[in-house]
């Protein structure tokens, strides 16, 4: 048996841009999915920390170096600029998963730099 396990998140992703006409997914600078470890056309659970809107999407990767946190398609009515996003990506893992299981979590300060890194992402 497999069970799903958070793998990567982004914390405290500040939306610097909504775009409702681009067909879907959520663009991400490239330099923030290298430190969190998440790969372009990968689905994650999107969280609105202002307004409590979950949505699932997919990453599209933006500039390198550009802070972009922008969502894309009908999910863009859900956020507003400036609203703090949790991203997170998921795996699946043998049941029972191993016992030091840690995501890599990577918290971002209002200008979507690195504030810290929580963890270094022991996967199984």
């Amino acid at each position: 048996m497999q069970v799903s396990m958070l793998r990567a998140k982004l914390h405290h992703a500040r939306v610097t841009d909504a775009n409702i006409e681009y067909v879907g997914s959520i663009t991400i600078d490239t330099d923030l999915l290298a430190q969190v470890k998440m790969i372009p056309y990968e689905q994650v659970l999107v969280v609105d920390v202002e307004n409590g809107a979950r949505f699932e999407t997919y990453i599209i990767p933006g500039e390198a170096g550009s802070g972009v946190i922008q969502v894309n398609g009908a999910a863009a009515h859900l956020v507003n600029l400036g609203d703090r996003l949790i991203v997170m990506a998921f795996g699946l893992v043998e049941f029972p998963p191993i016992a030091d299981w840690q995501p890599q979590v990577v918290v971002l300060d209002a200008h979507n730099a690195v504030l810290s890194v929580e963890s270094e992402g022991r996967y199984a």
